[in-house]
């Protein structure tokens, strides 16, 4: 009866074991998925918005219109950001032509990193001139009053 009590203690301790090092394996993979980067670098465009998302975790999640030719298209880039004084330096050129300096970070395995491969690191000014505004249908001259 001792014998049969210590087998199960056996087993116990080896799936303890098992779950364990899976543990510290899938910890060292987000370790290596956080501190190496895919790529980096540098969109210019004006940043539009700025939003914290998240049930449990809360991440930055912010949109940028970048700088396109004129008549096309405006393309969106779509960022996460990890730290608030970076989301604070956004939230400060919100509507200003801007540099944002990024790295991407894939394989992270659930949105609770942010809902994006791409994170931004810092943002600067490029110029001091606000996004232009285009309203439809007021291309026209406004009327004149009559004399």
């Amino acid at each position: 009866m001792m014998r049969r009590r210590q087998e199960g203690l056996g087993l116990v301790s080896v799936m303890i074991l098992i779950l364990v090092v899976a543990g510290l394996l899938f910890a060292a993979y987000l370790w290596i998925m956080m501190s190496w980067s895919y790529s980096s670098g540098e969109r210019a465009g004006w940043v539009q918005k700025l939003s914290m998302k998240g049930y449990l975790c809360k991440t930055w999640e912010g949109e940028m219109a970048l700088v396109s030719l004129p008549g096309s298209m405006p393309e969106k880039f779509i960022f996460t950001v990890w730290d608030d004084p970076t989301a604070e330096k956004l939230h400060a050129v919100m509507g200003k032509r801007v540099s944002l300096q990024y790295e991407q970070h894939i394989g992270l395995p659930t949105s609770c990193f942010g809902e994006t491969d791409y994170f931004a690191k810092d943002v600067k000014i490029i110029d001091e001139t606000p996004a232009p505004l285009i309203v439809p249908g007021n291309t026209a001259p406004p009327p004149q009053p009559p004399n």
